[in-house]
């Protein structure tokens, strides 16, 4: 029996489905112009890698991992984006913002179940990218970005506190908790070489990279504070030993079983990742001139980073917004100079592992700390904060969440209390108002008495929604004295079920009161709701008038006064 052929819509359907495929994968011809002239990508690859060192090394250890699972995952993270990523300035590794999310995960489920969590959020945001998600970073609202960056920045500095303290053991389950606690542990048994070591790192990198830009001070402060801490034997806590090279674990670390209680986190670090690895990569499309990054595609990137850097003993990576910065005023063209910098990274682990061994903790606490100062762009929060009342709001509630709580309830507080306080704005604007009518044309003065008292006409401006309905359309069931009311529709820009609902309650509400009520320059699309809920097919519709436009309308209600006073009912009404 032969096989059935495929019907041209399921034809068409793998031909649709081919050319989205096609559209996550490399191209040679995003690689051609770094063969013809790859100086200025290996420059800025080296310039991005020795600002990335003393990250990496520093987000390992914050994470919970080490400062080994950072170096692997800045290299096989950061290689794999590169190829697959949909920006070729993004530079991708481990960031502030993920530690955040990963520290409870390391507390609840250990080393193994972060690799666990990375790979499955790997898988996540390949999905993602299939299913078309990567466009919606669009819609963030700016305050949401700004207050979650910022409270971001507070996490990381608190995080950094006990090693700034030279304290450890701390206790609590929030990063603020922890701060607190070291806090309290340092008053009890005060020095002052840890303390000095951050303070005058983090001094060094953000004075020096104020006045001299180009010079990666981050790695100049890091290697002066291990220097001195050699020479003069000073007694401050070390990274430690770091592994010769990069060592994959055993992969029975995920069991099936483990999954269902691992999802919840995996879609958090997704979720992290694919917010902050758009808005770095929007970031740099705002750097550079007519360069564009693919959304999806940097999604499926950063899936396959996720993927493979957990295999080499990684933590969970997002595009850095930072380093990213690094890369294209470091004069980066092509992907290659993101490429070079995990090269570089990768060489660092095999030959000078020793080396990085000895950095002492606290230097890397004030490279951090350095780091929480350069996220947090007040120019942009004051922007902001003078904008409206609204926005404000919306910035400091993701701010208070995410110091708080976590990033990802931070986010999905802001974007809730954006979209209710934008719901609250949209509906404000809405408006009914009375307007005059128009009265041109050749009729005589008894008409226009009639018109004058018993015809009333409102304009209807705005949308007409759940939210803005209610509040003026309820008005008109108190309208009296006249006999024909006039909704002019030609302004609404949006009418939803509700709005036609209440629409419908209120032209019901006035015929039982024997008021005619005419609609007047209605669009297509608004009628679709008014005729599917039966506003223009209940038993009175025969008063029920609809008509193009308002001229047309005042003749008609012109015409329905005048037949209704000169009726026999009327006139012995009268008599």
């Amino acid at each position: 029996m032969s096989e059935p052929r495929p019907t041209p819509h399921g034809r068409g359907r793998i031909a649709c489905a081919a050319r989205a495929t096609a559209d996550l994968l490399p191209r040679f011809s995003e690689w051609a112009p770094a063969v013809r002239a790859p100086g200025a990508d290996l420059l800025a690859g080296l310039i991005v890698a020795l600002v990335a060192l003393p990250l990496a090394l520093g987000f390992g250890i914050t994470s919970g991992l080490g400062a080994a699972a950072g170096l692997a995952t800045a290299v096989i993270a950061g290689a794999t984006a590169a190829v697959f990523g949909g920006s070729r300035f993004q530079v991708t590794g481990p960031t502030g913002a993920m530690t955040v999310v990963l520290v409870p995960i390391v507390a609840q489920y250990g080393p193994t179940g972060v690799l666990a969590v990375g790979l499955i959020a790997g898988v996540i945001l390949v999905g993602l990218a299939f299913a078309g998600v990567g466009r919606a970073v669009r819609y963030m609202p700016a305050p949401v970005i700004e207050g979650f960056t910022a409270g971001i920045a507070v996490v990381i500095a608190l995080q950094q506190v006990p090693a700034a303290l030279g304290v450890t053991g701390v206790e609590g389950e929030k990063v603020w908790q922890s701060a607190f606690d070291a806090a309290r542990r340092y008053a009890e048994n005060p020095t002052l070489l840890d303390p000095v070591t951050a303070l005058v790192v983090a001094v060094v990198i953000l004075v020096g990279g104020r006045y001299l830009p180009k010079i990666p001070f981050s790695l100049v402060a890091v290697a002066a504070a291990t220097l001195a801490a050699q020479l003069l034997h000073l007694d401050l806590a070390r990274i430690g030993a770091l592994p010769s090279g990069l060592t994959a674990p055993s992969l029975d670390f995920l069991h099936l079983g483990d999954v269902p209680s691992l999802l919840a986190p995996a879609l958090a670090v997704a979720a992290l990742g694919a917010l902050e690895s758009l808005l770095s990569a929007t970031a740099a499309d705002s750097m550079s001139v007519g360069t564009r990054h693919n959304p999806d595609r940097e999604l499926f990137g950063q899936g396959l980073a996720n993927i493979a850097a957990p295999l080499f003993g990684g933590v969970p990576a997002t595009g850095a917004i930072a380093r990213t910065a690094v890369n294209v005023r470091s004069g980066a063209r092509t992907r290659l100079a993101a490429l070079t910098h995990a090269g570089i990274l990768a060489a660092i682990v095999y030959l000078a592992a020793g080396l990085v061994a000895d950095i002492p903790l606290a230097a890397l606490a004030g490279v951090l700390l350095a780091t929480t100062v350069r996220m947090v762009e007040t120019a942009s929060i004051l922007a902001i904060t003078r904008a409206t009342r609204a926005d404000t709001l919306v910035l400091i509630a993701t701010f208070l969440v995410t110091v708080i709580f976590d990033l990802v309830t931070a986010v999905a507080v802001g974007v809730g209390f954006a979209a209710i306080l934008a719901l609250r704005a949209v509906a404000r604007s809405a408006r009914l108002e009375q307007v005059p009518l128009d009265e041109t044309g050749d009729h005589s003065a008894e008409e226009h008495e009639l018109l004058r008292e018993h015809i009333v006409a409102y304009r209807i401006d705005g949308a007409v929604f759940f939210a803005a309905a209610h509040r003026f359309l309820l008005e008109l069931a108190e309208v009296s004295d006249v006999k024909v009311v006039i909704l002019r529709m030609s302004r609404v820009t949006t009418l939803d079920a509700t709005g036609a609902l209440v629409l419908k309650d209120v032209i019901t509400r006035l015929e039982h009161r024997h008021i005619t009520v005419l609609i007047s320059g209605a669009k297509p699309e608004h009628l679709r709701p008014l005729a599917a809920l039966g506003v223009f097919t209940t038993k009175d519709s025969d008063q029920r008038h609809l008509c193009a436009t308002t001229p047309d309308a005042i003749d008609l209600a012109r015409a329905l006064v005048l037949s209704d006073t000169r009726s026999p009912t009327t006139t012995e009404d009268h008599e």
